[in-house]
């Protein structure tokens, strides 16, 4: 690995980690410049190592920030991380092309719910999902987070604010214990595979780290209001890259 793909790796990872943790799609940019390293199958095992890195920094930020909503995180963390498990398994023999395109879609969906009502995102109100639908939305992002990664946060804050009736601060914290959770789970499933490269990883990892724990103190200090056209912009772009990717 030459000095300029370090470079690279860390500033990317800079960028992703600070819009994972805002919002969501910052593996619509690592996942390219992975792509050009190890190739599309290792960079999707390898991304995982910068992910679970750049979660722990955000939990550390916003645990600090007492945004954390441990209480009514409890009943979803199985039902993600089972979905996670059988998606990443998935994703070890299987191309996840058809699905970032799809996911394309959805992304720009997202951007345009923020836009039309954003008061949704911002006041916390009484959760629209109950049993069995709770188990089995989350039991479905989980899967996707699992096979993809990339724009699972937005997902993610769709259950959890739209969902859960969290507001988005709130609802960003509980997203990156969520996925802090289901990530050890796909890298081991990607590793036995032998689709991780691990210095690559541990490199861009350094970048995420940063970017995510910043982005935590500037989402519990700034509030909501100001995230969710960070959310709109992520989409956009992620949107993009997953079509042209």
């Amino acid at each position: 690995m030459s000095l300029i793909d370090a470079a690279v790796l860390i500033l990317g990872g800079g960028v992703a980690g600070f819009i994972n943790t805002l919002a969501g799609g910052g593996s619509a940019i690592t996942i390219p410049i992975l792509n050009e390293m190890v190739g599309i199958t290792t960079a999707n095992g390898t991304n995982r190592i910068a992910i679970l890195a750049a979660n722990i920094g955000a939990i550390a930020g916003f645990e600090r920030g007492k945004a954390i909503p441990w209480r009514r995180l409890g009943p979803l963390v199985p039902p993600t991380v089972i979905g996670a498990a059988l998606g990443a398994w998935t994703a070890t023999g299987t191309s996840p092309t058809v699905l970032r395109q799809v996911f394309g879609v959805v992304l720009l969906l997202v951007a345009l719910s923020v836009v039309a009502k954003p008061s949704r995102w911002v006041e916390e109100r009484e959760a629209a999902l109950h049993e069995p639908w709770r188990t089995i939305v989350f039991l479905a992002i989980g899967f996707y987070g699992g096979f993809v990664q990339a724009g699972v946060g937005f997902l993610l804050l769709a259950g959890l604010v739209l969902g859960g009736g969290l507001t988005l601060v709130n609802g960003n914290a509980a997203k990156v214990v969520l996925v802090g959770a289901y990530t050890p789970v796909a890298l081991l499933l990607f590793a036995r595979a032998a689709q991780v490269d691990w210095t690559v990883g541990a490199v861009l990892a350094t970048g995420q780290m940063i970017g995510a724990w910043t982005a935590a103190r500037l989402a519990i200090a700034k509030g909501a209001s100001w995230i969710r056209w960070v959310l709109v912009a992520a989409a956009v772009v992620a949107a993009f890259r997953l079509f042209t990717t």
